[in-house]
């Protein structure tokens, strides 16, 4: 496995404690094997990542430990290639490498089969030829037992024949299960003889046709860890119940070494949904636009709206790992990624929403190039070169006709220096006779200030971003915020569809970028001015700039304002 050495260790957690006490006191002769199983089912989403970072942590921070990706294909009708493709894509995006130590549990299918043979000839496993609807009424509830099968007490003669033919396809499906022969009055209702294996005959996207008949995940899970010889198999806590089940099965099949199954909480994220069943719910529904829609929570739409694979890994070592469940707030996960994007983001300038500006007393014709640092926290960025000339571009909410207590950008007599340029003083505001709406300012500027001050030694409250109305570029701009307007979607008796934000995507197709945003790239990391984090959208197109906001700065003005309207 790659050692993954850009990567800082992980604070210690009790799971981190439980694995060194094992490997310090000789256990598995001192060897650390995690592994990391997702059903490739849908993509990743950042619930993942929190599983990735510790399954892959741990292994990288024991001499010799090693952590597997291993694809736990046991349902055909769900699984396709794709979902392959993008968690490989996604385990390398967050930087891990599990190199070798790629598996399948369909790797694994005729030794499958071999101890589910094994369980029939010992008597506990029978062919239960009840629908899954009898066997749901059969099972009982948490306050009475359940009903024995009128087909449990098959002999194992009978129910190896049965079994190998549902093997060779002679019944449909449905038709007949195998289940193992446990205890109908089990407190535990995992343990009421759960189905082992079911007639599906569907193509595997690995195996094709090879099988009709498939394992279900619980007795898969923890013979494939088994056989790959994890030592600690480290899972959510709705496997807490099932970890009894995961015992019967190795117990009886006298399977040793075993792993050590080890339950923390999984991630719970406000504005969030993590359940891959009801985000592809979402996908095929087209309230999104695909797994990779900046808005969802998938490891693919958070790189897509600009995440930071380090943002994603601080935010997982910083919520830690916890024994009982309980909710994050997202602010948590923003503050993470506002973190590492300042550190990384070149500051460069977006009018979102273009006002015309025009300097009265500036030369028509001329230009000249300023030079503006591209990222104070990196010295090694550099500078470059922007445009400055007599037609300009602010933003519409960067002027107020009758300006506000406390406003300190531009209106009629103001003044507010240029980011990297000069002080301009608005003259009069140009409105639309139809409409009122202002359409243009006519401002002056003076020449003197180029260096942050007049030469009378004035100053100025506000500092304005803008563009050079020539030589700015046509963009477009996407402005995302939580696909959900419930801090829980989906609580209750509601639908996660039900808590939809329409707000969610805002569009913004005549927006104005300086000129060097038209070389930007999908990877790059920008910070909008005043504006916020932003990246080029795989959508771009030459001479076509699409940007995804990634996440917005704090707005001071915003919240006074805001808190101004309330007490009115």
């Amino acid at each position: 496995m790659n050692n993954n050495s850009d990567i800082s260790p992980s604070p210690s957690d009790f799971i981190r404690e439980i694995v060194v006490r094992d490997s310090a006191g000789g256990k598995n002769d001192g060897r650390v094997a995690t592994r990391f199983p997702p059903e490739p089912n849908g993509y990743l989403h950042i619930g993942h990542a929190k599983s990735i970072c510790l399954n892959f942590g741990i292994a990288r921070e024991n001499p010799g430990g090693v952590c597997h990706l291993r694809f736990d294909d046991t349902n055909p009708a769900k699984e396709e290639e794709e979902y392959v493709r993008s968690i490989v894509e996604d385990v390398g995006w967050l930087g891990f490498d599990p190199g070798e130590h790629i598996y399948y549990a369909s790797d694994y299918f005729d030794r499958l089969y071999g101890y589910a043979e094994e369980l029939i000839r010992r008597g506990l496993a029978y062919v239960c030829d009840l629908s899954q609807e009898e066997i749901r009424r059969h099972r009982g509830t948490l306050t009475e037992p359940g009903r024995d099968s009128p087909f449990r007490n098959r002999t194992a003669k009978e129910n190896l024949g049965l079994f190998r033919r549902m093997r060779a396809g002679e019944f449909a499906d449905g038709a007949r299960v195998l289940r193992a022969k446990i205890d109908m009055a089990a407190p535990n209702l995992n343990l009421r003889d759960p189905t082992i294996y079911r007639i599906r005959r569907q193509t595997h996207h690995r195996t094709g046709d090879s099988w009709c008949i498939y394992p279900m995940y619980d007795f898969a899970h923890c013979l494939s860890d088994a056989i790959e010889g994890i030592t600690h198999s480290i899972c959510t806590l709705e496997f807490e119940n099932n970890r009894p089940l995961y015992d019967w099965f190795l117990d009886r099949l006298e399977i040793e070494p075993r792993p050590r199954q080890i339950e923390f909480a999984r991630l719970n994220l406000s504005y969030t949904v993590l359940s891959k069943r009801k985000l592809l719910r979402l996908v095929e529904n087209g309230f999104v636009t695909g797994w990779d829609d900046p808005r969802m929570p998938t490891l693919a739409g958070m790189r897509r709206r600009g995440y930071t694979p380090e943002a994603i890994r601080n935010f997982c070592d910083t919520i830690g790992v916890a024994k009982r469940d309980s909710v994050v707030d997202l602010a948590l996960l923003e503050h993470c990624l506002r973190g590492d994007l300042n550190r990384r983001a070149n500051r460069m300038m977006a009018v979102l929403r273009p006002l015309k500006v025009t300097i009265e007393n500036y030369p028509e014709g001329k230009a000249e190039y300023l030079e503006a640092v591209n990222n104070p926290e990196d010295p090694g960025a550099g500078t470059r070169e922007i445009p400055f000339s007599r037609e300009l571009y602010i933003e519409e909410d960067d002027f107020r006709l009758d300006p506000p207590k406390k406003f300190f950008r531009l209106g009629p007599g103001r003044e507010v220096r240029l980011k990297h340029a000069y002080f301009i003083k608005c003259e009069r505001a140009v409105t639309d006779p139809d409409t009122g709406k202002v359409v243009e300012l006519r401002c002056t500027y003076d020449p003197a200030t180029k260096s942050g001050a007049g030469a009378d030694g004035r100053k100025v409250k506000g500092t304005l971003h803008w563009v050079s109305a020539k030589e700015a570029v046509k963009a477009e701009v996407r402005l995302y915020d939580t696909l959900f307007a419930d801090p829980a979607p989906g609580a209750g008796d509601r639908e996660p569809e039900e808590d939809l934000n329409p707000g969610s995507l805002e569009i913004l197709s005549n927006a104005r970028v300086e000129p060097a945003l038209a070389e930007a790239q999908p990877g790059d990391r920008i910070q909008f001015l005043r504006t916020g984090y932003f990246t080029p959208d795989p959508d771009s197109s030459p001479g076509k700039p699409v940007f995804n906001r990634t996440v917005p700065l704090r707005d001071s003005w915003a919240k006074i304002e805001k808190k101004v309207i309330s007490n009115r």
